[in-house]
């Protein structure tokens, strides 16, 4: 697979999630609360665990790909009735997408390691 299909299945997640979180917070009151005092404990030592064989890194991209899809399922839920149907299609569709292109994924994620890609003009 080439690098400009999986950059632009990339965007498209992206862009997908950016509109989606526009229309409005996604995260509910208590749970920002709870995880408010999580990251005032610290970070878990797991998280500075890196995934040393690529078994473990697609099993991680795949936890992402998941709550990826339950964060765009949620605000699904919070749309008129109207535009709920297609919104819930798309996510879904992302997430078929990003499963059947998960070894990909985790390949350009390192093969990005320590840089960052930009599009468009810096300001």
């Amino acid at each position: 697979m080439n690098k400009s299909l999986i950059g632009a299945l990339l965007a498209g997640a992206l862009a997908a999630g950016m509109c989606a979180g526009a229309a409005g917070q996604t995260t509910p009151a208590e749970v920002a609360q709870h995880q408010k005092q999580e990251l005032a404990r610290g970070e878990p030592a797991r998280w500075m665990k890196e995934d040393r064989t690529i078994e473990a890194q697609i099993a991680t991209k795949k936890k992402e790909i998941g709550a990826a899809l339950n964060e765009a399922l949620a605000e699904c839920k919070r749309m008129q009735a109207g535009e709920r149907g297609s919104c819930v299609k798309e996510a879904r569709q992302t997430y078929k997408d990003d499963m059947a292109h998960v070894r990909e994924l985790v390949t350009v994620s390192n093969q990005m390691e320590g840089k960052v890609e930009t599009t468009g003009p810096s300001e």
